[in-house]
């Protein structure tokens, strides 16, 4: 509904719909396959919605002539970084939860494909409309700000505007073809300095308040089963604390930037504040 006042057409339907999918990419230039599951009830249901579903893109756009394709995927795909050492998207893909295996399994469908692809991996995404990093301001309203290990874990993340440049960017370019890159900024900060950096936008002071890992799995084993036992799906489970207990999620935006002359515009702290403006207003 936001899209349409803007000039979009849409094609009503889902990623297990064959018509709406084949209607939705006739004619294209460009398909930009951005649709994904990010909570699931199991590793079966990550499966069928985010390699199903790619599946079910590639084949049209397949059918329809073989559009340039863009997948984005998720730096969850590829795994953990070194402390110090941000992915560039050419190493040894090693995911570490059933998310990033479906999204990797979603890459070789496309890798797989006759398409002219192009992935983009980003890493953490916020910026208006974001559902996640709201749950940050709304615990930080209260003046405390939990992180997952000792705090200095670190992290890259990507502006939602910034991101959509980067996936034009990358769409239009002719260096592209058969490439993966992590969208991000390039700047690398803590879990603390990210909460921090949340109070600052919103112009408070938080406690930071580190969960050790026993502790961490504790909660999560908790908000896992109530989930399934209301059978909604959510992003903290156990199998995510192998994600929020690595040491390092940074990726390096060089290799994009040298083949498209991308480069993030908002840094964390104006990125936040833009985000805070949202959420107010919204």
């Amino acid at each position: 509904e936001a899209l349409a006042p803007l000039g979009v057409h849409i094609v009503a339907g889902d990623l297990a719909d064959t018509a709406a999918v084949r209607k939705a990419v006739e004619g294209q230039d460009i398909v930009y396959h951005v649709a994904a599951a990010n909570t699931a009830l199991s590793e079966e249901a990550f499966m069928a919605a985010n390699l199903e579903g790619t599946r079910s893109v590639v084949e049209a756009a397949q059918a329809a002539g073989g559009p340039r394709f863009v997948l984005v995927s998720s730096m969850a795909a590829g795994g953990p970084s070194p402390r110090g050492k941000p992915l560039q998207g050419d190493e040894p893909p090693r995911p570490v939860t059933a998310y990033g295996r479906s999204k990797l399994a979603a890459e070789e469908v496309v890798k797989a494909s006759t398409l002219p692809w192009i992935i983009i991996r980003p890493p953490m995404v916020y910026g208006p409309r974001d559902q996640e990093v709201l749950k940050v301001f709304r615990i930080a309203r209260f003046g405390i700000a939990p992180v997952f290990g000792d705090g200095t874990q670190e992290l890259t993340a990507i502006h939602g505007a910034d991101l959509a440049d980067a996936l034009i960017a990358a769409g239009l370019s002719s260096a592209t073809l058969r490439r993966t890159y992590c969208g991000t900024h390039p700047d690398v900060f803590t879990s603390t300095d990210f909460v921090r950096s949340v109070a600052v936008a919103m112009g408070r002071t938080v406690a930071v308040i580190k969960v050790p890992h026993t502790v961490g799995r504790g909660i999560l084993a908790v908000t896992e089963t109530v989930a399934r036992l209301t059978r909604r799906a959510t992003i903290l489970t156990t199998d995510k604390a192998n994600e929020f207990f690595q040491p390092a999620w940074t990726g390096d935006p060089a290799p994009l930037t040298r083949d498209t002359g991308w480069r993030a515009q908002r840094n964390l702290a104006s990125g936040l504040a833009d985000t805070w403006d949202w959420y107010r207003s919204a």
